[in-house]
């Protein structure tokens, strides 16, 4: 399996690989379930190894651990998955 960090970024430095809609379906621990949330609203700090950013719909910052993420997809169909998220 292709390493989260690998895949990331052919997304976005392989302009035939990154065409299409990309989502990132990331463990919530609060609502205890996986939200899925398009790759263009997720920030990435390039010195930042750990986590990316997120802004929810109230506008609030969230910091989501690298690890937390479970899916990877690319027009709707699931292209990466964390071995432990099959279930």
């Amino acid at each position: 399996m292709v390493p989260l960090h690998e895949l990331l970024a052919r997304i976005r430095w392989d302009p035939e690989f990154g065409k299409g809609e990309f989502a990132l379906g990331y463990l919530d621990r609060v609502l205890g379930r996986i939200v899925v949330v398009p790759l263009r609203d997720v920030v990435v700090d390039p010195h930042d190894h750990f986590a990316f950013e997120l802004l929810d719909d109230e506008g609030i910052v969230h910091h989501v651990p690298f690890h937390r993420v479970r899916q990877v997809l690319h027009d709707g169909a699931v292209i990466w998955e964390r071995p432990d998220s099959a279930r």
